[in-house]
């Protein structure tokens, strides 16, 4: 809580909403349009949050492009396996809101944003055996948006991440990765992406700074922000939050926000409150250091979210009496990554979300044993990875190996399938290739012998068809993932095309799981359970609505834009009348 000085600029409005991710611009479109004045803050220079680094996928239960396909869903199953999922940390409220009010959020951000989104028809429920589980019917992704609906403003949209781009600015849509495993092997693929290709040198050829094609997080950000242009919501940068103010009269509630920008400190009255929406702190180590088990060991880590995002919603929140809740599952959503060496200096990781699933590919320990399914979820994976001892002092080393075949029809995490060559990544390192098995093994320091014991038995494995030892493709999650034209396993083929190749994984996250306590509508709780008035918490500065378990595509993005709706939804309902903002 803070005082003023005299010298404090003061500025009013209704809502104050800090963050500019999904989250953050559905609650402030959802009060704008119900007739608050909002103001929507952002501390870094570009808007976009985490989401605009995603995959951008929601988790819709009972959505209406179900309903018109003839595919059954209800809120009762979906319901029963939000409950298995979460287990222990199970919240009915929470999760009775979303799932009754889900579909009603999707449906005002395609009217808001002007973007249709179509069912993920190959996405499934990943725990198929979980009561209420779904086969594409929930998830859903968004329509790609004409970066120009932002005007000068394209430039201050937050990148993807450069991994998952091509020369720089080229977004490849989820629907674009199967045309391009195709170049040189299907005609229609390769016309396909060579238009792509086409369109992309075009934009830059006439001085687009990046691809005008934004798919993905990115191009649901991109519609947000141009939907709160068209609903008059300023969106300022460079804005720091120091602290909130308090409402001294009884009852308390939080009235406002301190904001130093631009040099200057500026006092926010906001008549109905602040919603805070800035991310969860997985660029915070200390943070990390206080909630991933695995990091307090000294093992390293790799967020893939933006550095940015530090804590400060928490910290606000926690410094006017609200609670953290930590009795999750897990503190973040888990994904293993790889570093990708970057020409000027540095890394930029890549998440591998599908890879593993592939035939002819296997993920090893630095003992050269495999270690769990590999197709399961990047979640468990993750999990997977932590249960494994390093040797001595040293942590754990992990590897994803793939035969030359198996590489050049899939890729292997960055580097590309063919006909892209490799060249590059065997350079920087990335990608390490040798002839044979053994002297891949000597490359990567690890006894050579046992490594060639793990693939000579999966191998059999795979040409039977079943992994005895993890049941890699019994699941339909696996077989999903997997390679549909291979058979008879989807997710098994054997590795035996020189020249291999390997790259190096490493725990990380896609954001954190470990937030403020919050009601069924985004109200904060304070430690007594009680709501602190007027005060909103979503996206993942709140804690996961899932209980720590990640058991669906599109439920951190799903979750931001539903509880979003939500906490706009609920502040309006206070207001009496709204109060220009200057």
């Amino acid at each position: 809580m803070s005082r003023l000085s005299s010298s404090t600029e003061a500025v009013e409005c209704d809502l104050l909403v800090v963050g500019s991710g999904a989250a953050g611009f559905m609650a402030a479109l959802s009060a704008a349009q119900a007739g608050l004045k909002v103001v929507l803050l952002e501390k870094t220079e570009t808007i976009g949050g985490t989401t605009a680094l995603s995959e951008g996928m929601v988790w819709i239960p009972g959505n209406r492009q179900a309903k018109e396909a003839g595919l059954h869903d209800s809120p009762e199953d979906a319901l029963a396996y939000i409950e298995a999922a979460a287990g222990a940390a199970f919240e009915r409220e929470r999760a009775r809101a979303y799932v009754n009010h889900s579909a009603a959020a999707l449906a005002f951000a395609e009217k808001e944003m002007g973007v249709r989104y179509v069912l993920a028809t190959g996405s499934i429920d990943y725990h198929q055996k979980m009561p209420g589980a779904s086969s594409g019917v929930r998830a859903l992704k968004a329509g790609i948006v004409d970066g120009r609906i932002l005007g000068k403003d394209l430039v201050r949209l937050r990148m993807p991440l450069s991994t998952t781009m091509l020369w720089g600015g080229m977004t490849i849509a989820g629907e674009d990765l199967p045309h391009f495993f195709k170049v040189g092997r299907s005609l229609r693929s390769t016309l396909k992406v060579a238009g792509l290709v086409a369109r992309y040198a075009l934009e830059r050829a006439t001085g687009h700074p990046r691809g005008l094609r934004l798919a993905n997080g990115n191009g649901v950000i991109a519609a947000l922000w141009a939907a709160a242009k068209r609903r008059g919501i300023p969106v300022l940068t460079g804005a720091r939050v120091a602290s909130l103010t308090m409402d001294e009269a009884a009852p308390a509630r939080v009235s406002g926000a301190v904001v130093q920008m631009e040099g200057r400190t500026v006092h926010y009255r906001a008549h109905r409150g602040v919603v805070l929406a800035c991310g969860g702190f997985p660029g915070a180590r200390e943070l990390r250091e206080r909630f991933y088990p695995h990091v307090q060991q000294g093992r390293t880590h790799h967020t893939l979210a933006p550095s940015s995002n530090t804590g400060d919603g928490l910290g606000l929140a926690q410094a006017v009496g609200a609670a953290l809740q930590t009795g999750l599952s897990r503190p973040a959503a888990w994904t293993p990554v790889s570093l990708v060496p970057q020409p000027g200096g540095g890394v930029v990781g890549f998440p591998h979300y599908i890879d593993r699933a592939k035939p002819g590919i296997i993920a090893v320990t630095h003992e050269g044993r495999r270690f769990t399914n590999e197709a399961a979820s990047y979640h468990d994976f993750v999990h997977a990875m932590l249960g494994v001892a390093g040797t001595g002092p040293d942590e754990p080393a992990f590897w994803l190996i793939a035969d030359h075949r198996a590489q050049r029809c899939y890729g292997l995490g960055a580097a590309p399938p063919a006909p892209l060559p490799l060249g590059a990544w065997q350079r920087s390192g990335y990608l390490v290739s040798a002839p044979s098995l053994a002297e891949l093994a000597a490359r990567l320091q690890m006894p050579a012998a046992t490594l060639m014991d793990t693939v000579t038995h999966f191998n059999t494995l795979a040409r039977s068809g079943t992994d005895a030892d993890f049941n890699r493709g019994a699941d339909p999650y696996d077989r999903a993932n997997g390679d549909a034209t291979h058979t008879p396993n989807p997710c098994l083929g054997s590795l035996r095309q020189g020249p291999f190749h390997a790259v190096r994984l490493w725990p990380g996250d896609i954001g954190t799981f470990v937030g403020l306590a919050t009601a069924a509508h985004g109200e904060v709780l304070d430690a007594k359970r009680a709501p602190i008035a007027g005060l909103y918490a979503v996206g993942n500065d709140a804690a996961s609505f899932m209980g720590g378990t990640y058991p669906a595509a599109g439920i951190t993005v799903g979750a931001a834009m539903v509880y979003g709706y939500l906490a706009g939804r609920r502040a309006a309902e206070a207001t009496v009348g709204g109060t220009p903002c200057n």
